[in-house]
């Protein structure tokens, strides 16, 4: 069943978030960190994606797990809560989990929660997800695998797949979107509102609508958490205004 989320649960992990990567940084060095994430997110994604270079320091990455981290969580919250989406008992497939906070959204949008069986292909990534997933309490499973190479387990209850398939290679997204028409399982792809970097966006909103889903844009107006607050301000960044393009099925 569908249940108001316990808010404290969210604290908590905000507050394990700041000791776990300001244990070894100073907030100035997180703040220019944030600077260089920012930049190579929105003006330099392609190269700096395809380079693998947009998480290659421990700054990058405290910067992305304070910064990005919380956001995306109230981001899909707020999206889940708004397509009032219940999912049924069973298992969070988190595609490209990144630091696992989207499948964290979805499992504890039910009670009981549901399990998470977590895929990344970036180290870093698998060990900050499996710390997610415990601060939330959830029963998980994380593995190095490409997120379209990745067989949907049985139990499968909804597939996530937030901010990663317009990383993917062509044939990749193709391959990851037969397997999302042949599993019939419901299925939530978030990514940035900006169509320059998902040029393939309308052709997969077309194949979702055919199976009976939606596409949406959302802006959602948030409180950013105090830290996230702080970084924002001294790295020039408006956190208050949430903006990204949904497809669910």
């Amino acid at each position: 069943m569908a249940v108001e989320f316990p808010s404290f649960l969210f604290h908590s992990f905000l507050k394990q978030v700041e000791e776990r990567q300001l244990a070894d940084l100073r907030f100035s060095e997180v703040t220019r960190a944030l600077r260089a994430l920012s930049s190579a997110y929105v003006e330099r994604r392609e190269t700096a994606l395809a380079d693998h270079k947009a998480l290659d320091g421990t700054g990058k990455r405290a910067a992305f797990a304070l910064y990005y981290g919380p956001l995306h969580f109230l981001l899909l919250q707020h999206i889940v809560r708004e397509l009032g989406i219940v999912p049924r008992p069973g298992i969070v497939v988190d595609l490209g989990c990144g630091t696992g906070v989207a499948g964290a959204a979805i499992a504890t949008s039910v009670v009981p929660p549901l399990r998470v069986f977590g895929v990344d292909t970036h180290p870093w990534t698998l060990d900050e997800a499996r710390f997610t997933y415990k601060a939330f309490g959830l029963s998980a499973d994380v593995r190095r695998s490409h997120a379209a190479k990745t067989r949907f387990p049985a139990g499968t209850s909804i597939v996530v797949a937030a901010f990663v398939v317009n990383e993917l290679k062509d044939h990749d997204r193709a391959a990851l979107l037969e397997q999302i028409k042949q599993a019939k399982v419901s299925t939530l792809i978030v990514e940035p509102i900006s169509q320059r970097i998902s040029p393939w966006w309308n052709d997969w909103a077309a194949e979702f609508e055919t199976m009976g889903g939606r596409a949406d844009t959302w802006k959602a107006r948030i409180e950013p958490p105090p830290t996230v607050k702080r970084l924002a301000k001294a790295a020039g960044l408006r956190p208050e205004m949430l903006t990204a393009r949904s497809l669910f099925v």
